[in-house]
């Protein structure tokens, strides 16, 4: 009897690291802060999500540190948004997929909704996250991902994709009632780079940014003349920087509207290719996109909430 307890004991102890093992999240490696905060909404206590970058990162210029590719290296599954947008790690991105599991979540967009990039014949403009709509098969492909890597957990990762589409849902109606608030002669939003060409198409914006689709495309004098130009025939008030973009090309812009005898204000400040700080609204892509949202349609002169859509943004408009 003694020396069955005793066995029976060691083969319990012998499973528990093996109970553990299977049990424990999912180690989930991000690129962007956006593919970061879909992974964890859909993926919940199942997954354990590192982010590669954070505020502030411009992900068209961003190469891979020593310490992500032990991290990616070390993951259960490796998301990357793809259409070009990680240029610089594109290479690295094709080696490691021979070896485990990475995927491109935004690849499978149907490429009759994206736009052409403007300096390659044969890429996609990759801001698609700038539509919560589009935004929505990325959150389904990371659905799918996390579905095959813990097939037992199906149901979890099902019912909290569908909880989180239902909040891009309310966010893009948000959009639609918010942004056309704004006259239409107002309807001109100028960036520091083209990444809000889905947003102006939805909704029936102007978009111009002084540098093209990548941030590592150049931006000449005469581009600059074009849109001071465009600033003083338009009467334009507001000009738009950007979190992960330098601000100094906007400067000049401004610096030549008043040139000219035009004054033009910065309306503010929006996420582009990165959130806001980690454990902020703003650090999320609900409240990256309602920070835009509102920002934008206030300072182009509509009636706005004053922190938002979810009354949650850290400082009201």
């Amino acid at each position: 009897m003694i020396r069955r307890s005793f066995l029976a004991a060691l083969a319990f102890a012998a499973a528990l690291p093996l109970t553990a093992w299977a049990e424990a999240p999912l180690k989930v490696v991000a690129t962007t802060g956006m593919i970061a905060d879909a992974t964890r909404q859909v993926g919940g206590d199942q997954v354990e999500v590192k982010g590669l970058m954070g505020p502030g990162v411009d992900p068209h210029a961003y190469r891979q540190t020593r310490s992500d590719i032990v991290a990616m290296t070390r993951a259960d599954v490796v998301l990357w948004h793809g259409l070009y947008l990680e240029a610089q790690m594109e290479d690295f991105f094709r080696d490691l997929a021979r070896k485990q599991t990475v995927v491109a979540v935004a690849e499978g967009i149907d490429k009759s909704k994206l736009r052409a990039h403007d300096d390659y014949a044969d890429k996609y403009d990759p801001h698609v996250w700038m539509s919560p709509d589009l935004w929505r098969e990325v959150v389904i492909e990371i659905q799918d991902t996390l579905t095959e890597a813990r097939p037992e957990a199906a149901d979890i990762f099902a019912a909290n994709a569908q909880a989180h589409l239902a909040e891009l849902e309310q966010l893009q109606a948000y959009a639609d009632q918010t942004l056309a608030a704004v006259s239409e002669q107002n309807r001109v939003l100028v960036t520091a780079h083209d990444a809000f060409g889905y947003f102006g198409a939805e909704h029936g914006y102007e978009v111009m940014g002084i540098q093209g689709i990548s941030t590592q495309s150049e931006a000449g004098l005469n581009r600059i003349g074009e849109l001071v130009d465009t600033l003083v025939d338009k009467q334009l008030k507001a000009v738009f920087v950007e979190s992960s973009v330098s601000d100094r090309l906007m400067r000049a812009l401004i610096e030549g509207a008043a040139a000219k005898g035009h004054d033009v204000g910065v309306g503010g400040e929006l996420y582009s290719d990165a959130m806001g700080e980690p454990g902020t609204y703003e650090g999320t892509y609900v409240g990256m996109l309602d920070h835009n949202i509102t920002t934008i349609a206030g300072a182009l002169g509509a009636d706005v909430p004053e922190r938002g859509m979810n009354g949650k943004l850290s400082a009201g408009y």
